[in-house]
């Protein structure tokens, strides 16, 4: 497949992972998606960090949101755009060059190559060989795991909460009696 460079890119529903390669003197970003490859002169910490721009939230409120709802510390995996299902982890230390941001949602299976090789399957059913080890990708597929859970339990509440007290505003008037000195009155909408 033949890499296009490309200016500006945002994570979307197809970014299956996002790698450094160093380019000449500089690290840019190797970008895969479910059927496109592209080149990026940023690095992959700054695409997720202008993809949670582009989303309406900063890197660092997804980090701290992370910290609030799970307890993750370090290598916290960053809920790009939730209602999309868009979250990301990183293979090792963010700010360390080697790091790999890889999506969640795309991973089918992943089994160990070696001590500090793993190769991830997509759902498209494409496999990459990652220089992670199979521990440290099947702890951060937990903890991604757990984020979702925690983050969709919250949304859904809320819009069960929201749906209840819509209806029960409305529930109440159509057939609540009223009783007034000894009368039965029907409220009338």
């Amino acid at each position: 497949m033949i890499q296009r460079q490309i200016e500006e890119y945002e994570v979307n529903p197809y970014t299956m992972f996002i790698k450094p390669i160093v380019y000449g003197s500089k690290i840019y970003s190797q970008i895969i998606e479910v059927e496109d490859e592209y080149l990026s002169p940023f690095k992959p910490l700054d695409i997720i960090k202008k993809s949670c721009d582009y989303f309406g939230c900063d890197y660092e409120g997804r980090k701290n949101g992370t910290k609030q709802l799970i307890g993750i510390t370090h290598k916290i995996p960053i809920a790009i755009d939730p209602t999309n299902r868009i979250f990301f982890f990183p293979t090792t230390s963010p700010n360390r060059q080697e790091c790999i941001w890889i999506s969640h949602e795309h991973i089918d299976d992943y089994s160990r190559v070696s001590p500090q090789e793993t190769v991830i399957l997509f759902h498209n059913k494409k496999s990459y060989k990652f220089p992670v080890s199979y521990s440290a990708v099947d702890n951060q597929m937990l903890r991604t795991s757990y984020l979702v859970t925690k983050l969709m339990q919250r949304i859904e509440h809320n819009s069960r909460k929201s749906i209840y007290m819509t209806n029960k505003s409305k529930g109440l008037k159509a057939s609540e009696k009223v009783y007034i000195y000894g009368r039965k009155f029907k409220i009338k909408e």
